[in-house]
């Protein structure tokens, strides 16, 4: 028996250093190795699936086009361009915002003290700033701004200072977060119940904020802490229901906060179409169930790269709280906007994924061809010097006879 695991174990060793000796004979140096060595190193395991377990095999439901897919801005930080991030509540924005000021590979990094929330983030060699957002400009536009009044609010803000004619030319490339419905409605109760208020957001929508009788109160007194979950649901009044359709869309188009301009079904319909196409043709959004593929598409579209990976954390105060299916079910009828956009959202961000592994993947192959013809030229000279060496030297040896 031991024979004979002998004879194997010497015919395997035989067997390898005659594939090695070919190797070597094939492409003589160290490129050939280094180009096997990538191409296996890239048929490993997708680490971008590994940390949301999102399905082998994504299967889209909505068309869109490659431009619509192809995120790729040519953000010139040390130009007049601006990133203005969109900061919808409890879609994990506070995370991202923190990484978009600390954990950047930046020519001049932000500045961030301890004990303080903002961060110094200014361009190369300029001191303006290329960041909108909680953490580098504060809430400048109103606490937790929508897209209605970012627009409005933020060239304004940013050019202030400086007459009509000296404004620069701006390209503002909105950003922002969303987050699963549900998830998103629970955490926003539970933050509720501890006091939160959101008191200082303006709403601000064709010059002016709404009236008390536009948007009411759901609760009397400084704060609505210790409200059940029942009563968080019971107020027709309150704006955590459908938040994120509402924060992206123009609202504008139905009259802002006056609930009489047109039908509910009519609004709601405007609202949701205008928040999809808003979302489609932001710069870049993120989602919070997809916190690598997120820093990914990031990275990808800004050409910016963060320092340390981002962390998927699935354990969250939603997360903790434990409901029944009724509940669920009314939580998602509340949110039967938000819960749609999430669905177009979520496909389109897992398509836009997609398409730009492919196109990563694709440019590595086409270098790894380019790598092959270049080494396949330099093995032909390789191999025609090598002949001619050998034809002169029996030329030679001719004559010296």
């Amino acid at each position: 028996m031991d024979d004979k695991s002998n004879k194997l174990l010497l015919a395997l060793v035989m067997v390898f250093l005659f594939a090695v000796i070919v190797l070597q004979y094939v492409c003589p140096g160290t490129e050939c190795q280094l180009l096997r060595l990538q191409a296996f190193s890239s048929s490993l395991v997708d680490p971008y699936r590994a940390e949301d377990e999102s399905p082998a095999k994504f299967i889209p439901k909505f068309n869109f086009t490659a431009e619509d897919l192809m995120r790729k801005v040519d953000f010139n930080i040390k130009g007049d361009d601006l990133i203005v991030f969109l900061h919808i509540q409890k879609t994990g924005g506070t995370t991202f915002g923190r990484h978009l000021v600390r954990n950047i590979q930046l020519e001049q990094p932000c500045e961030c003290k301890a004990g303080q929330k903002k961060c110094t983030c200014h361009r190369p060699g300029k001191k303006e700033t290329w960041l909108f957002s909680r953490f580098s400009t504060g809430w400048s536009c109103g606490l937790h701004a929508d897209w209605t009044e970012l627009t409005n609010c933020v060239p304004a803000v940013v050019d202030n200072k400086k007459e009509m004619k000296m404004r620069p030319l701006r390209n503002f490339y909105y950003i922002t977060i969303l987050r699963d419905p549900v998830s998103r409605y629970l955490s926003e109760w539970r933050h509720v119940q501890r006091g939160a208020t959101w008191k200082a957001s303006l709403h601000v929508c064709d010059g002016r904020s709404p009236t008390s009788d536009e948007l009411p109160s759901c609760y009397t007194g400084d704060d609505w802490s210790g409200c059940s979950l029942k009563e968080f649901m019971d107020c027709p009044y309150n704006l955590a229901n459908n938040r994120q359709v509402r924060m992206l869309s123009d609202l504008s188009l139905v009259g802002c906060y006056n609930l009489s301009v047109m039908p509910e079904d009519q609004r709601n319909k405007v609202l949701l179409d205008s928040a999809k196409e808003n979302l489609k043709r932001m710069a870049f959004f993120g989602l919070t169930e997809f916190q690598r593929k997120t820093q990914y598409l990031f990275e990808k579209t800004f050409n910016m790269n963060f320092i340390s990976p981002f962390t998927q954390f699935n354990s969250t105060r939603a997360s903790s709280v434990e409901i029944d299916d009724e509940t669920q079910k009314r939580i998602e009828t509340l949110n039967f906007l938000d819960m749609e956009l999430y669905e177009y959202a979520k496909d389109l961000f897992l398509q836009r994924y997609q398409f730009m592994r492919q196109k990563e993947h694709q440019e590595a192959r086409r270098k790894r061809q380019e790598q092959r013809k270049i080494l396949r030229a330099k093995h032909a000279n390789h191999k025609a010097e090598t002949d001619n060496s050998t034809a002169d030297y029996i030329e030679n040896v001719e004559k010296w006879r």
